[in-house]
């Protein structure tokens, strides 16, 4: 994939930019998990729907009017470039870290069951298609 988002028209849908979302927020995810004990460490995340969204065009932000050749247009978001954001912490430390190991732990796990989801998906059409073309399983 080259971090753009692709079409909705490819026969695996949106799963296939999903997945490199979702792969993207793993890292970041663990980051913050092996960041647990820095002092002063900013937990980060991204904030999956916005992005998935505006890739797919199903935004809810306006958009932008181009008035001149200078002036940024509305180009498809890009999985590699997905802001990151720093997480609100529940509860402030004394030593500025931001990062909540409980609630790192729980956006990990959610974030592999949708990865997960997403694979299985691509898989299932994998299978549809080469019974397509073989006409046998």
């Amino acid at each position: 994939m080259d971090g753009s988002i692709s079409s909705l028209s490819s026969p695996f849908g949106m799963h296939g930019d999903a997945l490199s979302l979702w792969e993207r927020r793993t890292t970041v995810l663990a980051n913050n998990l092996a960041n647990a004990n820095t002092p002063g460490y900013q937990a980060r995340d991204l904030d999956f729907r916005s992005v998935l969204g505006a890739a797919t065009g199903q935004s809810q932000e306006l958009p932008l009017t181009v008035t001149s050749s200078n002036d940024i247009g509305n180009q498809p978001a890009s999985v590699s470039q997905a802001e990151l954001l720093y997480r609100q912490p529940m509860q402030p430390s004394m030593d500025g870290n931001t990062v909540d190991t409980q609630m790192e732990d729980s956006a990990y796990a959610e974030n592999t069951v949708h990865y997960q989801a997403s694979l299985s998906f691509i898989n299932a059409q994998v299978q549809l298609l080469k019974t397509a073309i073989t006409g046998s399983n």
